[in-house]
């Protein structure tokens, strides 16, 4: 793909794929995911097809090396040091992790290209790109691949994930009582063999997953900058209420199973917590509350980088329109109010009636036009895919019944 841009910068190059109205018309799909390294190892190892076809057998494959080792070891009493307080089967927070979340992320790799692979289309396709930024917008597609394709930074989060990233779970996340897997973080502290493959196998596998991802935003934040600061051709009028770009709002679903994978890392830190170390769940609402609001900016807090544009695009649509309407309904009025001269019939079959209606509907949907690519609907949905994992949560404190009561108050 890097090469197809390469290409495509190339005046003559570009000049021979224009279509006949003379702007751009064919440019390779963008993915944040169809690449790097480990995409490549994939491929290799026949878990992974060019468009991340298998997504079965990556999915498999994660949970053999990250949890059926650890269930294995976990049942060998040898392996365990005997009887321990906390089973790997009682840990909700190892299953949550390896059962849920990380499958969830493997499986979001899928969405998120089949989702953004588009976007780059669509701004081309909108024509939102003006002709002579079209050579920035490629320097910024191109940047974004070679972020998203460089080993250096992949080895660079390996490290990360092997030093600090283990330091931090052993020393902040792990359970501090004596389980399946051994004590931590204390100078007593040691590891059965189950203990040695979670800490030094499995929690680097779902941790460099993680922080790929963490990657992938930024590397999505690059992008939507670099666009950001092009003069779009926005248009106020547009439907969306977003002067075209509300598909961006929309691509942030793809996002979704990211948020509702930390939902659980969060709802199996705290269940872990409430029944192992005696904790009470309300000493957490600071925390999931704060997580939701969290990855809701996470995802869609960027956009507002595209707020300037909409902001002066409306003042100008307002401007425009406003004094369109001026002249208009001075001349509405002198001709049918002021004069009355024409008789009270032919009003009946006049389009002027029907004129002034529609300048009315434009001027209003200007008027409405967002300051963001991005609605109500779409925090709540983004807020709600968050949320979703730490409902079950309610179930310690409240019985069935009176939780579903409160959820229904909420929502209606």
């Amino acid at each position: 793909m890097s090469e197809e841009l390469d290409a495509l910068a190339d005046p003559s190059a570009r000049a021979a794929q224009m279509n006949a109205s003379g702007y751009f018309a064919d440019v390779p799909d963008f993915s944040l995911v169809l690449g790097g390294p480990v995409y490549q190892l994939f491929r290799r190892a026949h878990l992974s097809g060019d468009a991340l076809e298998l997504l079965y057998r990556r999915v498999v494959a994660v949970v053999l090396i990250t949890w059926v080792p650890l269930l294995i070891l976990a049942l060998i009493p040898a392996a365990t040091g005997g009887t321990v307080f906390v089973a790997f089967l009682q840990d909700l927070e190892a299953q949550a992790r390896f059962l849920i979340a990380l499958p969830l992320l493997i499986v979001a790799e899928l969405t998120v290209h089949q989702r953004s692979r588009t976007v780059v289309r669509r701004f081309l396709d909108r024509r939102l790109i003006r002709p002579q930024d079209l050579d920035r917008f490629i320097a910024g597609v191109n940047w974004a691949l070679r972020m998203r394709n460089s080993i250096a930074i992949e080895l660079g989060l390996i490290a990360v994930v092997w030093t600090l990233g283990h330091w931090l779970w052993s020393h902040y996340f792990a359970l501090e009582t004596t389980g399946w897997f051994g004590t931590l973080g204390t100078a007593s502290g040691h590891l059965t063999p189950a203990g040695y493959w979670y800490a030094y196998v499995s929690i680097p596998v779902f941790q460099f997953i993680l922080v790929r991802w963490y990657l992938r935003f930024f590397i999505w934040y690059g992008f939507l900058f670099r666009v950001s600061r092009l003069t779009l051709h926005l248009t106020a009028t547009h439907p969306d209420r977003a002067g075209g770009l509300a598909f961006l709002g929309k691509s942030a679903y793809a996002f979704g199973p990211i948020l509702f994978a930390q939902g659980t890392l969060l709802a199996g830190l705290i269940a872990t917590r409430v029944l192992y170390e005696g904790a009470n769940l309300l000493d957490f609402k600071m925390e999931a509350a704060g997580l939701i609001v969290f990855f809701v900016l996470i995802v869609l807090g960027p956009l507002t980088m595209f707020t300037p544009q909409l902001a002066y695009t409306k003042r100008r649509g307002l401007g425009a329109y406003g004094m369109l309407a001026s002249h208009y309904v001075q001349g509405f009025e002198e001709k049918w109010i002021v004069q009355n001269t024409a008789e009270r019939e032919e009003i009946l079959g006049t389009g002027d009636i029907q004129s002034l209606a529609d300048l009315g509907n434009s001027y209003a949907v200007v008027a409405d036009m967002k300051l963001v690519p991005f609605g109500l609907t779409d925090i709540t949905r983004l807020a709600a895919a968050t949320a979703a994992p730490l409902l079950p949560l309610g179930l310690t404190v409240l019985s069935f019944e009176d939780l579903v009561v409160r959820i229904f108050k909420i929502v209606f």
